[in-house]
């Protein structure tokens, strides 16, 4: 145990001269003086006191009347000191140092330094207030929240995120610059320790390993009323006000993008993205929070990575790694060990906790874009879930693999087995999923956009389940008749009225139960139907922005580029599975040696993913018409665009009905004396943004379908 210890009568203020020896701090020795005779008598007539006062430098333009009540030690540097105020809200301060101790810091060009009780190896920038603060400090190890160790440490001192499973068999390296990508890609392939390895010595290698670095505020940054500050580093334009602890982290931000806490905050072991918003007894420990997101109301956020563009209040989230849009605000929600692909959200009283069904606690759970457990859901690890599963409320007693995306999960009384009704949202709630990329994009406010984010409900991994579904609902159709049909006999009936009443039961989706298919073949029309318009729409897009000209022989040109046909969802960007791999086998040979040079492969292919995506969308059609587009006939491709040309209106359509419901239902009426305090309250659904803007987007995509249909005759 640490113990207080007794120095007898000498300066121990010693940690700076490590730094004037090893250069850190000469860049601000530059253009700066020791106090004249005249400067030390002001600053000791102000009551000021230092114990060695040719430790203090500063610069020509230095107003020693401005420094009152406060003490020196080791050396301290400061910059531009002229007589003025700084205003923040309705915080305004002279400038100057006031009832302060500052050890070895370097203070930058007119802040206003008042009531800070402890300062020691700290550099700021210009125009910082710090006001009643207890301790701004930094120890002789800071990490600022990255997973290195410093001389001198043993390697159980580095910090290390236990995402994704709770015994820490997936546990990754943070580091200041890490996104969500670099969080999934580290936390799977955990039987190629090659690959793991080579991850750690990238990381290592961006950092210094010698001790002694002061921590750091950025220009134009208020601290006031708050606690410990200790080995933390804080970007220009951060606001910080009450906060609790905030220890070993690192708060990203800037003028574009200000970072903010606020009152009763914990911040330990962390990287905090820029944008980013703490606040009301907030507590994080051992994360790292991506940018524009909000953690708030007293939301605990332990071991875990947060993606950009996410919000969580109340609850608590353990041994998680969410991608962008995760969103998660009541109290009752508990979430643990699980990877949950973004654009998700917690509803109240949904415990995904209960993973202790094994002999120890290292379940996890795995889902894909859109979650929503539904109010009170508990589910038992491991389990699996496709894209927008929508999970009603019930206690599900057995391990799920839901590989229906687009689904509604529910329970019933009479039997144990649970229900699935695939393609749900299709049927019933088209207006969420067609709002769904529209209100991300709203929410979006990234100035710089270095996690790049799919949030088309229809896209290449999405439309894969579709495809893996679609089969999937053939084999079983299949079984259930013993085989009786062919292939395109089976394609037949599915999508034929006689199979209206037609149920399947898939053992595959519960343990020991399995799963109930309700409405499989409606569900089956709904997946080819919505795949052929992902497909078309991609198709026309493409040539749209690139002004290429709709003909057979422009897409012979497209069909020479590489077919993808299995896609990764990391963290967010959608990238081919064999580009996936090209980049792990090139990490591996130190082709890519940075996390620098692994974003630039991420943003490669990026710039490629609207050819890829495109390539893909013939696949698609040619998978469903089991045919080359090249060989369609005038007949199949009028087909082919009545269909899609009918889905862009269904669309529309089913969105507008799924939001009328709203103002037609009684039960929804009851609250509101008349009519017009309805529509004052809720507003007109002839007035609703997004529906204006679907209606627009609709008819002009209606028209590039007739182009498109014309240039191809």
């Amino acid at each position: 145990m640490s113990q207080v210890q007794f120095y007898e009568n000498k300066s121990i203020y010693e940690f700076s001269e490590k730094y004037i020896k090893s250069g850190f701090i000469d860049k601000f020795l530059i253009n700066k003086r020791t106090l004249t005779s005249n400067e030390i008598r002001v600053l000791k007539n102000n009551n000021n006191k230092c114990s060695e006062w040719k430790s203090i430098f500063v610069s020509e333009f230095f107003d020693p009347d401005l420094i009152h009540n406060s003490q020196f030690h080791g050396t301290v540097i400061i910059g531009n000191l002229s007589k003025g105020v700084l205003k923040f809200h309705d915080l305004i301060l002279d400038t100057g140092i006031n009832n302060s101790l500052i050890i070895s810091s370097v203070i930058g060009d007119n802040c206003s330094v008042t009531n800070v009780k402890y300062m020691s190896n700290y550099v700021t920038g210009a125009n910082v207030i710090l006001f009643n603060v207890a301790e701004i400090n930094t120890s002789e190890h800071p990490k600022f929240g990255n997973g290195i160790i410093k001389e001198g440490e043993d390697e159980n001192d580095r910090v290390r995120l236990e995402v994704a499973n709770e015994n820490g068999g997936r546990a990754i390296i943070p580091f200041d610059t890490m996104i969500c990508s670099d969080a999934y890609l580290w936390s799977r392939h955990r039987d190629d320790s090659v690959f793991q390895n080579k991850l750690l010595e990238i990381t290592d290698s961006q950092y210094d390993k010698k001790r002694g670095e002061y921590g750091f505020i950025g220009d134009n940054t208020v601290i006031k009323n708050s606690l410990i500050i200790k080995d933390a580093k804080i970007g220009a334009n951060a606001y910080i006000k009450g906060a609790s602890k905030l220890k070993n982290i690192t708060i990203h931000s800037s003028a574009e993008e200000p970072s903010q806490i606020g009152e009763g905050v914990e911040l330990v072991n962390g990287i905090m993205g820029f944008g980013s918003k703490a606040f009301y007894q907030a507590v994080a420990v051992r994360f790292v929070i991506g940018r524009n997101c909000q953690i708030k109301y007293g939301a605990r956020v332990i071991n875990s990575v947060l993606g950009d563009n996410s919000t969580v209040s109340c609850c608590e989230i353990l041994n998680n790694l969410l991608f962008p849009y995760h969103e998660q605000h009541h109290n009752t929600s508990f979430l643990i060990a699980s990877t949950v692909m973004g654009q998700s959200n917690i509803a109240a009283g949904a415990t995904i906790g209960s993973n202790h069904n094994s002999r120890s606690p290292d379940g996890e759970i795995i889902a894909g874009r859109g979650f929503w457990p539904g109010l009170c859901t508990d589910f038992k690890h491991n389990s699996v879930f496709a894209s927008f599963c929508l999970i009603a409320k019930g206690s599900y007693q057995q391990e799920l693999h839901i590989s229906y995306p687009f689904s509604l999960v529910f329970t019933d009384s009479k039997n144990e087995s649970i229900n699935i009704m695939p393609g749900y949202w299709f049927m019933y709630n088209m207006y969420a999923m067609a709002r769904n990329s529209y209100k991300f994009k709203l929410r979006d406010k990234r100035k710089i956009k270095v996690q790049h984010i799919e949030t088309d409900f229809l896209a290449p991994d999405t439309v894969s389940e579709i495809l893996k579904a679609m089969d999937r609902i053939k084999t079983l159709t299949s079984l259930q008749y013993n085989s009786t049909y062919n292939d395109d006999e089976i394609t037949g009936y599915l999508l034929s009225e006689k199979s209206n009443e037609l149920t399947l039961v898939d053992t595959e989706c519960m343990k020991k139960f399995g799963a109930t298919i309700v409405k499989p073949s409606q569900a089956y029309i709904q997946y080819r139907k919505m795949a052929l318009y992902f497909a078309l729409k991609t198709l026309i897009d493409y040539f749209d922005s690139n002004t290429i000209e709709f003909s057979f022989k422009t897409i012979q040109d497209i069909n020479k580029n590489t077919p993808y046909t299995q896609w990764d969802n990391i963290g967010g960007q959608l990238i081919p599975a064999d580009k996936v791999k090209n980049l792990i086998s090139s990490i591996k040979k130190g082709f890519i040696s940075s996390w620098e040079s692994i974003h630039e492969y991420y943003n490669i292919c990026h710039s490629e993913y609207s050819i890829d995506k495109t390539r893909y969308s013939l696949f698609v059609i040619e998978k469903i018409y089991n045919k080359s587009f090249i060989d369609f006939t005038e007949k199949e491709i009028n087909d082919l665009i009545s269909i899609v040309s009918e889905v862009a209106q269904e669309i529309y359509n089913n969105s507008y009905s799924s939001r009328q419901k709203d103002y037609e239902d009684p039960f929804r009426n009851i609250t509101y004396s008349s009519k017009e305090e309805m529509i004052e309250v809720i507003g007109s659904i002839d007035e609703n943004d997004f529906l204006l803007t679907l209606k627009k987007t609709t008819n002009t995509f209606i028209q590039q379908l007739s182009r498109f249909s014309n240039s191809l005759k």
